[in-house]
């Protein structure tokens, strides 16, 4: 948790931290934030949504509250709506709102096991088929990782005469992909190609060694890991090699097994390193940090970064911080533009 010095009682953001505000806040609101966030299902999300703002006293000093509360249960009725099908005009929404530290997409083949590394890696349950273009519509889940949450989406299958019309708009949205290939199949070298061209042909470029140089601002290129599934395959050693070498130059290549549990402690933690993300832990004055709810930012992010982060407004009042952790000694003032790093604790004074 995380005090800020200014006038005014404690109140509770969205992202269960502490901060200074002008409200009176009973304690249930804090309990509702906290459900809010573990919430991923949109009607369970508006529901919380609801109740903090029941909650929340009406009077001068909670109006930015007030509307800030308004504008996501707005977004959250389109996401319902959406999701149950029910806007006239606009049809069925294919839009998953970003959760947790990034957003990350599984890609790929038809039957290559994406709906079973989801419901694996994380709190989803989608069906898992063993049937062709089982999936056909995108669903989330969040991944643990840490005491960071990171959202996987399954996404139909990408095939060289197979896309969905709607999918390359959400799969430029996300921050990073595993491009998933079936080492029980002995097509999948042809099978991965085709999602990368087919992908490639919607102005989507997935890398994983090297960033393509290109200025073409119609391009997105996304950060990928391939994902070796179905590890206990027969003869799934020899495709793993010959996949590897295909890709030596281009994508690192991770092993894993849903069956036996092969790679998916080391998949998670690859998973987030492709985000390019650190954590920061906040604390409040005289108080032990709280190591259970970090805010991540980028890597070589600083204080401005990570006080962006937590609040907009708070990148205009920030004066300084104390930090401990790497490169300076414990409760060591520091500037708003200091360099932060892996695990800091940090606590901002406005």
């Amino acid at each position: 948790m995380i005090s800020l010095v200014c006038a005014g009682s404690l109140a509770k953001t969205g992202r269960g931290v502490n901060v200074e505000m002008p409200a009176n806040l009973p304690p249930q609101y804090s309990k509702v934030e906290e459900e809010l966030r573990k919430a991923v299902v949109p009607a369970e999300r508006l529901e919380k949504l609801r109740e903090l703002f029941r909650l929340l006293p009406k009077h001068k000093g909670t109006e930015k509250l007030q509307s800030d509360l308004k504008q996501k249960i707005s977004r959250a009725k389109e996401d319902l709506e959406g999701a149950r099908g029910g806007g006239k005009k606009k049809g069925i929404s294919h839009r998953v709102p970003h959760e947790g530290a990034g957003q990350v997409v599984l890609v790929g083949g038809s039957n290559v096991g994406k709906s079973a590394l989801l419901s694996a890696l994380t709190n989803a349950k989608p069906e898992v088929a063993p049937y062709p273009y089982s999936t056909r519509t995108p669903l989330p889940g969040m991944m643990s990782y840490l005491d960071v949450r990171v959202q996987l989406v399954d996404l139909p299958a990408v095939t060289e005469d197979y896309l969905e019309p709607w999918l390359p708009d959400l799969i430029r949205s996300a921050d990073a992909a595993l491009l998933v290939a079936d080492l029980g199949n002995d097509d999948l070298i042809d099978q991965v190609e085709a999602a990368l061209t087919r992908l490639s042909h919607a102005s989507i470029v997935l890398y994983g060694q090297e960033k393509p140089n290109t200025e073409d601002e119609s391009i997105q290129n996304l950060r990928t890991l391939v994902v070796a599934n179905k590890s206990d395959a027969p003869d799934a050693r020899e495709r793993r090699e010959l996949l590897e070498d295909w890709f030596a130059s281009r994508f690192s290549v991770l092993p894993v097994s849903v069956e036996n549990g092969e790679g998916l402690d080391e998949l998670s933690r690859a998973t987030y390193d492709l985000l390019g993300v650190m954590r920061v832990y906040t604390k409040r004055p005289g108080k032990p940090a709280d190591l259970t709810t970090p805010f991540t930012i980028p890597i070589g992010g600083t204080v401005f970064d990570l006080a962006r982060e937590i609040h907009r407004d708070f990148e205009h009042s920030l004066k300084f911080a104390k930090v401990w952790g790497s490169g300076v000694f414990d409760g060591q003032t520091v500037k708003r533009d200091h360099e932060l790093h892996e695990a800091d604790v940090v606590e901002l004074h406005l």
